[in-house]
């Protein structure tokens, strides 16, 4: 069976499921005491997350089952397990700011941050094994496995700030974990919900561990180019910081002379001024990064397609291909 979904059709369920998910989390944490424990549970769930993570859960168990329904308490865990490390990712950070808002920590303190972050991850393992299914084990060791991989990618990604020669590899690897391995467990979480068979399951990890690929190199890309600031971000914000992403990566090793010099004095100096933003953008430019990287992203999206053909419901499996194409077209 074929569908042809237009964008409008995509964004459409995208909005009804996130009003759902929306509406199902502000059920959560309910507890009035403790203060300093729910509060800044509630607070960070009621910031402006796009939910896509929980979206793509309802979506998996969709393309698999044919329906959402057995598949929304598996949702919900896995937003509020991407919330407990937005929580303490902004500690470790130092961030002052999410989405417009003071951080947990900051809007509260840093203790009452940890400590309601560490019961965030009970609650969605709670979450799941509420979920209307007999495979509650899987469920758990995907959220398990999750959070270690997780905390295994921010350990890299730390490693990697300190590490001058740090390769193209050391930043897949780093991205595969903090950010790849929930997308694709959301995803998995979903398919389990759904009853999928072990094969059903590679498909939609694969799906998963591509798109979200795509997704974060993406973001490196829309970093230096969206100078509308459509992005959210200050133009240039991860060359000022000396941030190691896939494009200065690689522009090093595209590049000599003045050009290759100027980039490795980024790395080398932790950062550049702002001033100078437009000129490493000519030099990724003139290298072909910037083709590369957008042929890149391509490839990673044609081939997660093509890993969830297998699918059997066409309707949640075309949702699916359908939201990733904006997911690595957007311009936010």
């Amino acid at each position: 069976m074929t569908i042809t979904l237009t964008q409008a059709l995509v964004e459409e369920k995208y909005r009804r499921y996130h009003q759902r998910i929306n509406e199902a989390l502000s059920g959560c944490f309910s507890a009035e005491s403790p203060v300093t424990l729910y509060a800044p549970a509630r607070y960070i769930l009621e910031g402006k997350g796009k939910r896509i993570r929980p979206f793509l859960t309802l979506l998996a168990a969709e393309a698999v089952c044919g329906s959402p329904e057995d598949a929304l308490n598996a949702a919900l865990a896995v937003e509020i397990l991407h919330n407990f490390t937005l929580m303490h990712d902004d500690i470790m950070d130092e961030a002052d700011l999410r989405h417009g808002r003071p951080t947990v920590h900051k809007h509260w303190n840093t203790n009452a941050a940890i400590l309601s972050g560490d019961m965030m991850i009970a609650y969605a393992y709670d979450l799941a094994l509420k979920s209307k299914t007999e495979r509650h084990r899987e469920l758990i060791h995907i959220l398990n496995h999750a959070n270690i991989t997780i905390c295994e990618g921010q350990a890299l990604d730390m490693e990697l700030e300190e590490k001058k020669n740090a390769s193209i590899a050391d930043y897949l690897d780093m991205i595969a974990k903090k950010t790849g391995r929930l997308i694709s467990a959301a995803l998995e979480a979903g398919g389990v919900a759904g009853n999928a068979t072990q094969e059903q399951l590679q498909a939609l990890v694969t799906f998963g561990e591509k798109i979200g690929r795509a997704f974060q190199i993406q973001d490196d890309y829309l970093d230096i180019m969206a100078g509308d600031g459509k992005s959210g971000k200050i133009p240039g914000g991860d060359v000022i910081k000396g941030k190691k992403t896939y494009l200065l990566l690689r522009s090093i090793e595209l590049t000599s002379g003045d050009d290759h010099q100027l980039l490795v004095s980024i790395i080398d100096n932790n950062g550049i001024g702002a001033e100078r933003v437009n000129e490493v953008r000519e030099i990724f430019e003139r290298c072909g990064v910037l083709d590369e990287t957008r042929e890149l992203i391509k490839r990673e999206t044609e081939d997660a397609l093509a890993a969830i053909k297998p699918l059997p419901f066409a309707e949640g499996r075309e949702y699916l291909k359908g939201f990733a194409g904006i997911l690595v077209k957007r311009d936010f």
